[in-house]
């Protein structure tokens, strides 16, 4: 079982299975919820993942020219999570709201074309400059 939450603990989750993938992505987004670093997340099926309290949500259009649902704890302002309209069988869960983020281990980095010239993109695993391929 996987689980994480927000800084202040209105929000929890649990997934039940293991991520699909886990990668760190540099678009120009990614950058203002990190402040100014790349995101590292993990993609999860939607319904496996069983999610308690309050979140809002900030749609925006992503880089990908997908409509995008960004979901945060109202309370105390951690972003969580990160869904697409046209990929609505997934769920984009933020590494630093993990109990244990020490379970991550990116095998990837995507946008490294959006990426400022100080970023390290691990030269060991795979990257793309703007969105890669779909997720099963």
């Amino acid at each position: 079982m996987i689980e994480g939450g927000c800084l202040c603990g209105a929000v929890r989750y649990k997934a039940d299975v293991e991520p699909l993938v886990m990668r760190t992505c540099w678009c120009r987004l990614c950058q203002y919820l990190a402040s100014g670093n790349a995101t590292v997340n993990l993609a999860f099926p939607t319904n496996s993942v069983a999610i308690t309290g309050e979140l809002r949500d900030y749609q925006s259009t992503a880089d990908s020219g997908n409509k995008m649902h960004r979901r945060f704890c109202p309370a105390c302002g951690t972003h969580l999570f990160s869904e697409a309209e046209d990929r609505p069988h997934l769920i984009i869960v933020r590494a630093g709201t993990l109990d244990d983020p020490g379970i991550v281990t990116p095998q990837g980095t995507i946008w490294t074309a959006s990426a400022p010239h100080w970023a390290h993109v691990d030269p060991d695993i795979p990257h793309f400059e703007g969105q890669p391929p779909p997720i099963a």
